[in-house]
């Protein structure tokens, strides 16, 4: 290692511990913020850190939040009796990009008793259905199941997201599991 290049190399390990981010990548981001556009990297900067100072977990549903209660959990005209149960609080900006979801949201980020828990708090508050919309997989299916049995005893409703063949790609890149429930959960035409 360089020694006279001792800080950007400090940036490209920083970057490339990005998900989805190699070292090439890495030093591309570097080399161009350093060198073409510093501007954009003291704005990336100064982003960066405003967000974490600011960003902390909603006290009820531990989705993304600059308050003690995000946005849709203190949205009074939302849908209380719909719960959607989501694996991460980006999740949550996903289904609300669209625009097509009108209830709350709680991010399963543990199995804790703690925060089944606090579930089953929500749950007391006029919950009647709950849509799980998790990343298909045989492990997740388990965790549906492990909710569902610790909130038997309330009278709720279960779906999950639809899953299956995406529009447009041909079935030979599909994994086995989505093929499976493809043709499982098959419509009549």
């Amino acid at each position: 290692m360089n020694n006279s290049l001792q800080k950007f190399n400090r940036l490209v390990d920083a970057l490339s511990e990005l998900p989805t981010i190699g070292k090439k990548s890495a030093t591309r981001l570097a080399y161009y913020m350093i060198m073409n556009d510093t501007y954009t990297g003291m704005k990336i900067s100064h982003a960066i850190e405003d967000a974490i100072g600011s960003l902390k977990k909603c006290k009820v549903c531990g989705g993304m939040s600059e308050d003690e209660l995000c946005h849709i959990c203190s949205d009074e005209t939302r849908d209380g009796s719909l719960l959607c149960i989501v694996e991460n609080a980006k999740d949550i900006l996903l289904l609300e990009e669209n625009g097509l979801f009108g209830g709350k949201y709680f991010v399963m980020d543990s199995l804790e008793e703690l925060h089944i828990s606090h579930l089953e708090a929500i749950v007391q508050n006029g919950v009647s259905e709950i849509l799980f919309a998790l990343t298909p997989s045989i492990s997740n299916d388990a965790v549906i199941l492990y909710i569902e049995d610790k909130l038997q005893d309330y009278n709720i409703n279960f779906s999950k997201i639809a899953q299956g063949v995406p529009t447009g790609v041909s079935l030979e890149n599909i994994d086995l599991l989505s093929l499976t429930r493809a043709l499982e959960d098959r419509v009549k035409v």
